[in-house]
């Protein structure tokens, strides 16, 4: 591959970040180095964090990469942020690297979809499907798992295909003459394969704009199929009418909705096994609290700690309204207090997964802000897992964990304070001085000592 020669000032810059694009990861990763050997970091906001982008090797509206995303975080001044993808762990090398080229604290995750037997009678967070539930697993540190692992990965990506090429053929019986080939039309607008309903929607809209000749024909297409007046749809492809086209034809009752069955998505044990075997931690997801599911919050809170959950995964955004404490709000301060009672620590973030998303909460809303420092925990406490178990092995989920602590608070404890400790793009100096079978404490001692010999004030 030929690589363009780097150029200088805004040309250079602009240049650069266009390349943060490129389809090679390696490429993508070289036009980092170039922006920031330029531009010196901003000052971090120390508190603002976003631990659930999706980039595109699942759905993100832009299409941002994990390059992208970690050069936007970086200007934006984060002090964590993290990827995660549905059903892949592609991102992942990338993540990481680009975190410490640019000296960003950087985490990574995969999210799915799980099966709950004890709750196959009430509804989760996954609408009008009793018993499945969204699920996420975080601190992956390779985008290369175990060869006994890899099976499960497959099954994942199988599912998930054969539940959007039988969706497509229904839909496209329903929208003829609009229809895809789903090799030709969705598989594309995906890096890796992994077309999610999101990808399918934009293929329709782009399909139906091809079809019909004149906007008044489009829109007479689009308001006939989907039962309102498309011209409010931000035709031809915008959210709204991606919106509107998924929830008619793609969700419970619509007429391409393919319901599961029991063997349709991983019971949620056999999810765990697979995230905690690589090197993982597995969390509870939380929508809003308002089904029967989550309403049951201790139970499922129960649930899921004795399957191997370690943390609970909230995206703020879905849960308020500045300036209102309605019941949606009361829900999210109920799951923060039920997780913190059982020494769950909480991962927050907006997706990124839609057009209009934000690229960071708004932390500083009144209702946000006594909630942050609960969020800064956790953020730091999967990074300084992060860090560790790729650089000594010393994670979260390991053997190594498991006998070190007596508790989950002592092991927060720990964690959060490597993770405020280490440093990204200076992990390797701090952690080698660490010796094999060190105690928590004798592992924050000679973080702190790599510290020292480089300058730093040695205190913790």
């Amino acid at each position: 591959m030929t690589t363009s020669p780097p150029t200088s000032g805004a040309a250079g810059d602009a240049a650069a970040e266009g390349r943060l694009a490129a389809s090679d990861p390696s490429e993508r990763l070289r036009a980092l180095a170039e922006l920031a050997a330029r531009a010196p970091a901003p000052a971090r906001r120390t508190g603002w964090v976003n631990l659930h982008y999706h980039t595109f090797y699942s759905y993100n509206p832009n299409r941002w990469t994990p390059s992208q995303i970690a050069w936007l975080a970086c200007r934006r001044g984060l002090e964590v942020a993290g990827i995660v993808d549905f059903d892949v762990l592609d991102g992942v090398d990338e993540a990481l690297e680009a975190g410490r080229i640019l000296g960003l604290r950087t985490t990574a995750g995969m999210e799915s979809r799980v099966f709950l037997p004890e709750f196959s009678t009430r509804e989760i967070n996954s609408p009008g499907e009793p018993g499945i539930a969204y699920h996420m697993g975080i601190g992956f540190t390779s985008s290369t798992v175990a060869p006994e692992l890899r099976p499960f990965l497959a099954r994942l990506r199988g599912i998930s295909e054969r539940r959007n090429r039988e969706l497509v053929a229904r839909v496209n019986a329903y929208l003829s003459p609009v229809e895809l080939d789903y090799d030709r039309d969705v598989l594309p607008l995906t890096p890796a394969g992994n077309a999610t309903e999101r990808h399918i929607c934009l293929a329709f809209a782009r399909k139906a704009r091809a079809t019909f000749a004149g906007d008044a024909t489009l829109t007479a297409f689009w308001s006939e199929k989907l039962r309102c007046d498309a011209a409010d749809l931000d035709l031809p492809e915008g959210v709204a009418l991606q919106n509107r086209l998924r929830a008619v034809t793609m969700k419970a009752g619509g007429v391409g909705y393919v319901r599961p069955d029991g063997d349709s998505f991983p019971p949620l044990g056999e999810m765990n096994r697979f995230v905690l075997a690589a090197g993982a931690i597995p969390l509870v997801t939380w929508l809003d609290g308002t089904s029967a599911g989550e309403a049951a919050v201790g139970e499922l809170l129960d649930l899921h700690l004795a399957a191997g959950a370690a943390g609970v995964n909230i995206i703020p955004d879905r849960n308020y309204r500045a300036g209102v404490r309605d019941a949606k709000y009361a829900n999210l301060v109920r799951i923060v207090e039920a997780a913190l009672q059982r020494d769950l620590f909480l991962v927050a973030g907006t997706e990124m997964n839609s057009p209009g998303n934000k690229f960071v909460d708004d932390f500083d809303t009144e209702e946000l802000r006594p909630l942050l420092p609960h969020f800064v925990r956790g953020a730091r406490i999967v990074y300084g897992h992060t860090v560790l178990q790729r650089h000594a092995g010393l994670g979260y989920v390991g053997a190594w964990s498991r006998t070190a602590f007596r508790t989950a608070a002592e092991r927060n404890d720990f964690y959060e304070t490597a993770g405020t400790l280490v440093e990204p793009g200076r992990a390797d100096r701090l952690l080698a001085a660490v010796p094999r079978g060190a105690s928590p404490g004798q592992v924050l001692d000679a973080i702190l000592a790599a510290r020292g010999c480089c300058g730093e004030a040695p205190s913790r």
